[in-house]
């Protein structure tokens, strides 16, 4: 009897000392989850406050529109790459092309991370859910000589600008645990009259979701075409009706210094 007593007592603490362990490895991997978890969060936390600053420090560097002659800002960022990659900006008539401008694009990216500087156009996110945070300097009057959504003059002539500005340089700039770099432009204007037309603008582009919609806001009607068969895709939009077209280029000469 008391061999049994003794028995039961002992097995009862074995249950114990193996329960409590499994609780213990229980809690664990609970924590190393949640730490885990709370990581992931604060990094990706960290990734959209990087992107928010280069997209704040691109909207203060680069200002085509507004500077002339030598222009200078900085970017900074905690982890990324920063690059210029070829794009360009075609203005379309009802005969063609009348006007090609590469213009480039200054890109920062991190993991999903990224903002770009593209035809003055600040767009930001990845390239299947990017918005236009800073629009392009693309100005279009309500008159175009057939009437528009927006309920212009219908026998007026409208008038369609298009600034192009044009980056010339070269980036390649990379860095991790904080980078800064400072961006000199030297700017200059350049304006030619196209005359009377149908217009369309076509943005060479790797967020074509982004600049559709962006388009489309404008009244304009919205196709994709790969002009120089580079497998890039252009966001081609038509402005309804007759319209006096400018284009304006903004010549923005690129130096990047590191620190």
């Amino acid at each position: 009897m008391t061999r049994n007593t003794s028995r039961s007592r002992a097995d009862r603490a074995q249950s114990n000392v193996v329960g409590v362990a499994i609780l213990l490895g229980v809690v664990v991997v609970a924590l190393g989850s949640l730490t885990a978890g709370i990581g992931s969060v604060v990094e990706e936390n960290a990734a959209a406050a990087d992107s928010a600053r280069v997209a704040a420090d691109f909207d203060a560097a680069l200002e085509p529109v507004e500077a002339t002659g030598v222009h200078r800002g900085r970017v900074s960022f905690t982890d990324g790459e920063l690059r210029t990659v070829e794009r360009d900006l075609r203005v379309l008539n009802e005969s063609g092309v009348v006007g090609t401008v590469r213009t480039d694009a200054l890109v920062f990216t991190a993991g999903d991370r990224r903002v770009a500087f593209l035809a003055g156009a600040i767009v930001r996110g990845p390239p299947d859910n990017a918005v236009v945070r800073t629009p392009p300097p693309i100005t279009v009057s309500r008159g175009g000589g057939g009437g528009d959504r927006e309920g212009g003059d219908p026998d007026s002539t409208g008038v369609l600008v298009v600034g192009a500005p044009a980056l010339n340089g070269s980036v390649a700039v990379s860095g991790s645990g904080g980078a800064s770099v400072s961006l000199r432009t030297t700017v200059s204007h350049e304006r030619t009259n196209l005359g009377n037309g149908t217009y369309r603008v076509a943005v060479e582009t790797a967020t074509p979701s982004a600049w559709r919609r962006y388009f489309e806001r404008q009244n304009a009607t919205v196709t994709a075409r790969d002009f120089d068969g580079d497998g890039v895709e252009s966001v081609v939009a038509a402005y309804p009706g007759e319209r006096v077209g400018y284009l304006v280029v903004h010549r923005m000469g690129l130096e990047v210094r590191n620190g």
